[in-house]
C-alpha cells in the first residue's frame, strides 16, 4: 500500500511525483494516457519508489487509507470529470487535493459538493514551474483543516525551504489557497510586464544590446531588486540561438500568451471593488501584444517625431531601477488588498504575513522585498494595501522623481509603460485628499438622479439641474 497517487502525469505532474518520491514516500501514478506513464516509468521514475497504474480503480486500490489523491491535471471541466471518476472508489476521510491553477470559485463549489459526500478536499496552489515542482515549490493549499493536517507533513518536505521554515503553510478556509496562487499570478503577471517596460526602453533609448542590458539586469539582481524573475532575466538577456549567434530573445515575436489566471484576478479585483489599475494593466499589455499584425500596420501610418537629445545612460539606468522599486511594491500593494479583501469576502482567515514568508522561497514571484513587506505587515496587519506606513511612504516618495522621469523618457520616445504609469497614478490617488469624482456624482444625478451626498451636511440629495 502507498502513500499518495499522483494523477496527470505532464510536466509538473511527473516532477511533482518525483520530489514526493525523493523524500521518502512511496507514489502510486496514473495518466489518461498509459503510454505516457510507460514512458515515465522506463526514463525519469526508473528504479523510484514509484509504481504506475492504467485504472483509476487500480490506483486507489494501491493507496493505504485514509487515500491521497493529487491531481495534477488541467483545470476546468477535466477536474470535475475526474472528481467524478474518483468518488465511487473514494470513503469518508479520503483526500482530494488539486494542485492545478484552477479558478477558487470552481474549487468553493467542489468543496460543497464533497462535503456531503464526507470526502475532504484541498485546492492547493503551486508556485514555481517545472524547476520548482522537482526541486521544491511554494505551496499554498486551501481547505479542510483536517485533510491539511493529514499532509501536512509530507507537503512541508517538497516545498521549498528558507531561513524562515518550508514555503508551505494553512493558506484557510474553503478556495484560499487556489485565490492566493491567483492573486500570486496577477502579481507576476505584473512585475513582468513592468521589466519589460524598462527592457524596452534601455533597448530602444539608450541603444543597448541583450548582453549589455543583462549585465545591468544582474547588477540590479545583486541589490534591493534581486528576485527570481531579475536573475532569469539576465540569462534570457545573454542567451544565444545555436542556429544564428543572436541573442535568442531578440529572435522571438512580440506576442505574450496566458492562461486565465491573470485576467480572474482581474475579475475578482472589479467584483470586490478593490482598485488594482497596475494589475488589469499589465493583462491588457499582453492583450495588446497579441495584435501583432495591426500594431505593424498602424506603426507604418504614424509619423513619430523623436526628440533631438541624448540621454545620460547612468542616469536613465539609476532611474529605472528606483521606477522599478516603486511599481514592485505598489503591484504587492494592490495584490495584498486585494487579498485581505477576499479573506473577508469568503471568510477565509488568510494570514498576509505567512503568505509572504511562503512566497520567499519556490515561486515565481520570490524576492528580497517580500521581507521588507512582511516587516510592514508585522507593524500592523490592518494596513491591508501597505501604504499606511512612514517607512513605505518614505520609500515611495523617495522614487517618485524617477519614476516620473522614467514615464515621460518612455512618452517622448512614443513608448507604452502601462505598469509604471499606472503604478504612478494609483500612488497619486490613494494619497489626492479630493480626487474629481464630485463632478462625476453631478454627472450622474443629472442625467439618472442617482443622488449625492454632501461636504457640508448629511443625508442624500438630489438637485434639479435644469
Amino acid at each position: 500500500m502507498y502513500d499518495i497517487g499522483v494523477i496527470g502525469l505532464g510536466v509538473m505532474g511527473k516532477n511533482i511525483a518525483l520530489n514526493i518520491e525523493d523524500k521518502g514516500y512511496s507514489v502510486s501514478v496514473y495518466n489518461r494516457t498509459y503510454e505516457k506513464t510507460k514512458n515515465f516509468m522506463k526514463n525519469e521514475a526508473k528504479g523510484k519508489n514509484i509504481f504506475p497504474f492504467s485504472s483509476i480503480e487500480s490506483l486507489l486500490n494501491s493507496l493505504r487509507s485514509p487515500k491521497k489523491i493529487l491531481l495534477m491535471i488541467k483545470a476546468g471541466q477535466p477536474v470535475d470529470d475526474m472528481i467524478g471518476k474518483l468518488t465511487p472508489y473514494l470513503d469518508e476521510g479520503d483526500i482530494i487535493i488539486d494542485g492545478g491553477n484552477t479558478y477558487y470559485l470552481d474549487t468553493s463549489r467542489r468543496i460543497k459538493k464533497l462535503k456531503g459526500k464526507k470526502i475532504l478536499y484541498l485546492g492547493m496552489g503551486i508556485s514555481g514551474g517545472e524547476e520548482g515542482a522537482l526541486k521544491g515549490p511554494s505551496i499554498m493549499p486551501g481547505g479542510s483543516r483536517q485533510a491539511y493536517d493529514m499532509v501536512k507533513e509530507m507537503l512541508g518536505n517538497i516545498a521549498a525551504h528558507t531561513d524562515d521554515g518550508p514555503c508551505c503553510t494553512y493558506i484557510g478556509n474553503g478556495s484560499a489557497g487556489h485565490f492566493v496562487k491567483m492573486i500570486h499570478n496577477g502579481i507576476e503577471y505584473a512585475i513582468m510586464q513592468a521589466m519589460a517596460e524598462a527592457y524596452d526602453i534601455l533597448s530602444k533609448v539608450l541603444n543597448l544590446s541583450a548582453d549589455e542590458i543583462g549585465d545591468i539586469f544582474e547588477k540590479w539582481n545583486e541589490g534591493q531588486l534581486n528576485s527570481y524573475l531579475m536573475e532569469i532575466s539576465y540569462k534570457i538577456m545573454r542567451h544565444k540561438d545555436e542556429e544564428t549567434g543572436k541573442p535568442t530573445v531578440d529572435l522571438i515575436l512580440d506576442k505574450a500568451g496566458q492562461k486565465g489566471t491573470g485576467k480572474w484576478t482581474v475579475q475578482a479585483s472589479i467584483d470586490m471593488g478593490i482598485p488594482a489599475i497596475s494589475l488589469n494593466a499589465a493583462l491588457e499589455g499582453r492583450v495588446l501584444s497579441y495584435f501583432k499584425d495591426d500594431r505593424e500596420e498602424l506603426s507604418r501610418k504614424v509619423i513619430k517625431k523623436y526628440p533631438d537629445k541624448s540621454y545620460d545612460k547612468a542616469k536613465v539606468i539609476k532611474a529605472l531601477e528606483n521606477s522599478l522599486l516603486f511599481t514592485n511594491l505598489i503591484l504587492f500593494s494592490q495584490g495584498l488588498w486585494l487579498m485581505s479583501e477576499g479573506s473577508k469576502e469568503y471568510n477565509y482567515g488568510i494570514d498576509v504575513s505567512e503568505v509572504l514568508r511562503i512566497w520567499k522561497g519556490g515561486c515565481i514571484i520570490r524576492s528580497k522585498m517580500l521581507d521588507f513587506m512582511r516587516n510592514v505587515v508585522f507593524r500592523d496587519n490592518t494596513n491591508v494595501n501597505l501604504l499606511d506606513d512612514k517607512q513605505v511612504l518614505d520609500f515611495l516618495m523617495g522614487k517618485l522623481d524617477s519614476v516620473k522621469y522614467i514615464i515621460d523618457i518612455a512618452k517622448d520616445n512614443f513608448l507604452p509603460a502601462v505598469v509604471h504609469n499606472t503604478a504612478l497614478d494609483y500612488f497619486l490617488s490613494m494619497t489626492e485628499e479630493k480626487m474629481p469624482a464630485n463632478l462625476i456624482q453631478a454627472q450622474r444625478d443629472l442625467f439618472g438622479a442617482h443622488t449625492y451626498n454632501r461636504i457640508d451636511k448629511d443625508g442624500t440629495f438630489h438637485t434639479n439641474w435644469e
